[in-house]
């Protein structure tokens, strides 16, 4: 389970540091995100009270807590990590991607979410009009059909 940790954190040039709104919990995030998607699942619309939410995807090991910490929760299926201040969902532990980490791209600096299409559009609850691709499920690259949904 991810923790604080007392020990320097690596540097990398394409790092990012960010914290909850309450600055109680940091993470540290190192590399490119693996994929950055709006996600329309049952799963996290019942954990965020919303109809879709914005996922920064990385490998586990690229996102680590670097002060405070999380506290763990699952509300359906998906393991999550939320600050114990101010409620803010940190990342997901993301079952289907084996090592995965999904960061709430809303803690992002401005222009670092670039998202590139939309997932489990099945169970949106509204249509979402813009330009990227909406996948009924999963893209294939993700193990998915490619399906989409036309509004």
């Amino acid at each position: 389970m991810p923790s604080s940790t007392d020990h320097p954190l690596p540097h990398q040039a394409n790092a990012l540091k960010v914290a909850c709104p309450c600055g109680a919990v940091h993470l540290h995030i190192s590399g490119e995100p693996l994929a950055q998607f709006y996600c329309h699942c049952d799963d996290c619309q019942a954990a965020h009270s919303a109809a879709y939410v914005a996922e920064s995807v990385y490998p586990a090991s690229a996102v680590l807590v670097a002060q405070g910490a999380p506290r763990p929760h699952v509300v359906r299926t998906t393991p999550r990590l939320s600050c114990t201040s101010c409620g803010t969902r940190l990342f997901a532990e993301i079952a289907a991607g084996d090592g995965l980490r999904g960061v709430n791209a809303y803690l992002l600096p401005p222009g670092a979410f670039q998202p590139q299409f939309h997932i489990h559009c099945q169970h949106a609850v509204l249509p979402v009009m813009d330009d990227l691709p909406h996948y009924r499920g999963f893209p294939a690259a993700f193990g998915g059909t490619d399906e989409r949904v036309e509004w």
